[in-house]
């Protein structure tokens, strides 16, 4: 049997151990992520987009230029267009009050590289010794590039409130 083995062995390429080791490697990663949980893209896009609404409130910058593509374009719900620049300057000057701010009704659509997020956003804050109480509704739209989902273009719309 050891013979037999052996001459096995003999006649392997290069390759074949390779292989093996690779197959190895494999069945090892494989049975050592199964204890945490596979998370969709849909549940990425839905973490990334409340990571992102919780970045803009602690001012993260570098969180919040990280999630912005070089060529993002916004739409806000005044009409007015925005850029990289223009978000990553809202952040930063961002000095209002929000008690809170949540995040939900996301419908999530991917389309290959591409994925369309649409979701509501509820905010509370005082305005002028009043609660006030705001809905946008919104839609990012990512491309996954170098191993991340990018957002490159947002639009929202206000739809209740003052």
């Amino acid at each position: 049997m050891l013979h037999l083995g052996y001459k096995l062995l003999s006649h392997m390429t290069w390759r074949e151990p390779l292989f093996c080791v690779l197959a190895a490697a494999g069945a090892v990663t494989v049975s050592g992520s199964q204890d945490r949980p596979v998370r969709s893209d849909q549940q990425i896009l839905i973490q990334l987009e409340k990571d992102w609404d919780a970045a803009f409130l602690r001012k993260d910058l570098p969180f919040i230029e990280n999630v912005l593509a070089d060529e993002f374009i916004a739409t806000y719900g005044d009409g007015s267009r925005g850029d990289k620049a223009k978000e990553l300057a809202l952040a930063a000057e961002f000095n209002q009050q929000i008690d809170s701010s949540t995040l939900d009704e996301f419908t999530v659509k991917v389309y290959g590289d591409t994925a369309v997020v649409w979701f509501s956003r509820h905010l509370v804050g005082p305005s002028q010794g009043r609660r006030l109480e705001l809905t946008y509704r919104y839609i990012d739209v990512f491309v996954w590039r170098a191993g991340r989902w990018q957002c490159v273009a947002s639009q929202s719309a206000k739809v209740t409130g003052p």
